[in-house]
């Protein structure tokens, strides 16, 4: 750990598995492994979950439950490939102290055990093993604090200037995912600066994996942060943009295009 800092923590945001970007997930596991960071937050929308979506049956009548077990337990299997992915690298550099903020897909879990509440495993926590897995687990739209910074997944305020709404609305230093774009907006107070960040995706942005948006443009980006905290819970954030799957880290390269 460098000389001052108390604790080095990394900040992931969406990868909607299995729909993720695997160049920018390798880019992750990289600076995982030459960081070793002291802890690990995922803030939400770890997995896709189309199988559980709000809007799967919007349209047309869902068939009775013995129907859709099968595709429940698909995005199952595929959402803990994708974090076992990440946890083996966490693991392999001992980096112990996990969170996980709940996002809006990662709660479509929470609503189908409400309706069939005959299934409790598939409710969020449980589906992805989150104790066996070492995370703290903090609900749909509840706040991660750490020192002097929150996060949660980004949810309560959007617009085009998102960060500057969630400045406004919380007063507070904030980070968080949701939007997929990278944005950044500060205030400085007589007590000090604010900021909010909103730190992109790691999801796949191509459009035949996204047409839902029916062709929309997007301004999503491939990113993650680092954030170092000093004494007294004062922090600099540093973002790592991912672009066509490489990135650079403290002068190293890091291309996740090939095998990681």
């Amino acid at each position: 750990m460098d000389k001052g800092v108390v604790k080095r923590v990394i900040v992931t945001p969406d990868k909607h598995f299995p729909l993720h970007d695997q160049p920018a997930i390798n880019c992750l596991k990289k600076t995982i492994e030459i960081v070793k960071p002291d802890a690990y937050v995922d803030i939400g929308d770890v997995g896709e979950w189309h199988a559980f979506s709000a809007w799967r049956f919007k349209r047309k009548k869902a068939p009775p439950l013995e129907y859709l077990i099968e595709d429940f337990e698909k995005d199952v299997k595929d959402v803990n490939a994708g974090m076992d992915q990440i946890d083996e690298v966490l693991d392999k550099v001992n980096c112990q102290e996990r969170y996980i903020t709940e996002g809006n897909h990662d709660n479509w879990l929470n609503f189908a055990v409400e309706k069939y509440p005959y299934i409790p495993q598939y409710k969020f926590a449980n589906a992805v093993n989150l104790k066996d897995r070492g995370y703290k687990y903090i609900p749909f739209g509840k706040h991660l604090k750490l020192g002097k910074l929150y996060l949660y997944h980004g949810h309560h305020y959007g617009g085009q200037y998102h960060t500057s709404n969630h400045l406004r609305k919380l007063g507070c230093n904030i980070m968080y995912g949701h939007w997929h774009e990278l944005q950044q907006m500060s205030v400085t107070h007589k007590d000090g600066p604010r900021s909010a960040w909103s730190i992109g995706c790691l999801k796949d942005m191509r459009e035949e994996a996204n047409s839902w948006l029916g062709g929309r443009p997007i301004n999503w980006a491939h990113a993650f942060a680092i954030v170092d905290f000093f004494k007294g819970g004062l922090f600099t954030v540093h973002i790592i943009q991912i672009i066509n799957g490489r990135t650079s880290l403290w002068g190293e390269v890091i291309d996740g295009n090939g095998k990681c």
